[in-house]
């Protein structure tokens, strides 16, 4: 927990190999118990943020906690368009619903304020090896061909670190036409 740092969420499955489901239960009740971490639905936890400036915990990083439940029933996730713009930066605009693609069945999830849901796809929209090639496909098919500009192109680029521009790249070179030309161009292109 502590090595994955304030905000991941977790289930009991994440500890799998370090004790039976009992012990396992019954450490996770009495760190709930404590404040260490907190149940934030039924089976998934969160080791929370707080805020100095706040003064207060804030609220589960929905994108953890999507993680986490797609890491507990071996689902296969990705972010939808909207909420890709918003994980890459390209939006600000706080959702009140964040929607995930996913080869699990479809599920919703209240959360805070705030809803999570999984829509059901076919294997090959949700079959990237890297999230950060899913969430790059996801954020360019959602702006579409008219609206990529070269400062979209330059903040996507300050995203991806170099060695993973070139997984990136091999990992999505299934992607359709004008996709591929973009994320080509995010990756390959100097600043």
């Amino acid at each position: 927990m502590y090595g994955n740092g304030r905000g991941w969420a977790f289930s009991p499955m994440d500890f799998s190999g370090l004790g039976t489901r009992t012990a396992i239960d019954v450490t996770l009740h009495r760190l709930v118990a404590r404040g260490t971490i907190r149940r934030v639905i039924r089976g998934i936890y969160d080791y929370p943020r707080y805020s100095k400036r706040l003064n207060r915990v804030l609220t589960p990083d929905i994108d953890q906690v999507a993680r986490a439940l797609a890491r507990k029933f071996g689902w296969r996730i990705q972010a939808t368009g909207t909420a890709a713009l918003n994980l890459l930066g390209l939006s600000t605009q706080v959702l009140g619903r964040l929607a995930y693609l996913s080869d699990g069945p479809d599920r919703s999830y209240a959360i805070g304020g705030q809803e999570l849901v999984f829509k059901h796809t076919a294997l090959k929209e949700a079959g990237f090896k890297w999230r950060e090639s899913s969430l790059l496909v996801q954020a360019v098919k959602t702006l579409g061909p008219t609206r990529i500009t070269a400062d979209t192109v330059r903040k996507l680029r300050g995203v991806l670190s170099d060695d993973l521009k070139a997984k990136v790249l091999k990992d999505t070179r299934t992607a359709s036409g004008w996709i591929r030309d973009t994320i080509l161009q995010i990756c390959r292109e100097t600043s």
